[in-house]
């Protein structure tokens, strides 16, 4: 049954967060929010992770706040302290789901995608990571310390995360030795999200979720 959960942080704070599935015979995945905060959408993700065999768990790491205005969700985002949310909230996820799943994947969307790439570089005991659209700064998330599985899902018409972008990384986790599984789509940035009509790619959102499952299956 999915609820509304408390997680403690390393640091002895707490976080919410939504849980979808909590067997002990399945695989973990922690699902991370667009910068719209942990909404509607984000929940149905995670619920649809279960549906294919996953206990899923989606920290808020806006603390209850969601909007659907862009200038707030650009506020809330620059407001985030993107290392504690990687080694507090994101961390609290991943041992709360440790303790019920032996292998824990992270993956996200935009600032969310952003940050899976930063927790896959920067915390251990994750098996996987995927990304949807969303590529840190370097000085955050050095691309060579990525050693595990990274897939990733990009919009070849995104001028947010670019093809130069992800090409730029793509080419630094190659020369690392860990060379990552990147997808281009001829869509938009946030393609995926099917409650954004204007950029919304039926086709692309449904080829990027197979080969997700797929590679979680296969490393998780």
């Amino acid at each position: 049954m999915s609820q509304m959960i408390t997680l403690t942080r390393p640091d002895g704070g707490q976080i919410a967060a939504y849980s979808a599935g909590e067997d002990p015979a399945r695989p973990g995945v922690i699902v991370l929010q667009e910068w719209w905060g942990l909404n509607d959408h984000i929940k149905a993700i995670a619920d649809r992770f279960e549906g294919e065999g996953f206990n899923a768990l989606a920290p808020d790491l806006f603390q209850g706040r969601v909007t659907k205005d862009a200038n707030e969700a650009s506020h809330m985002m620059n407001g985030l302290d993107f290392p504690g949310a990687v080694h507090e909230d994101i961390a609290a996820a991943k041992d709360w789901l440790r303790e019920r799943s032996a292998s824990v994947a992270v993956m996200g969307f935009c600032m969310g995608g952003a940050l899976a790439i930063a927790s896959a570089a920067r915390l251990k005991g994750l098996s996987a990571g995927v990304c949807f659209y969303g590529v840190p700064p370097k000085s955050f998330a050095d691309p060579k310390d990525i050693v595990i599985p990274l897939q990733g899902h990009f919009g070849s018409k995104d001028d947010w995360v670019t093809p130069a972008v992800v090409a730029d990384m793509e080419a630094a986790m190659k020369a690392a030795g860990n060379p990552p599984e990147f997808y281009s789509y001829e869509a938009d940035h946030a393609f995926f999200n099917k409650t954004r009509p204007e950029v919304y790619d039926a086709e692309a959102a449904e080829a990027a979720w197979q080969r997700t499952i797929r590679f979680l299956k296969t490393h998780v």
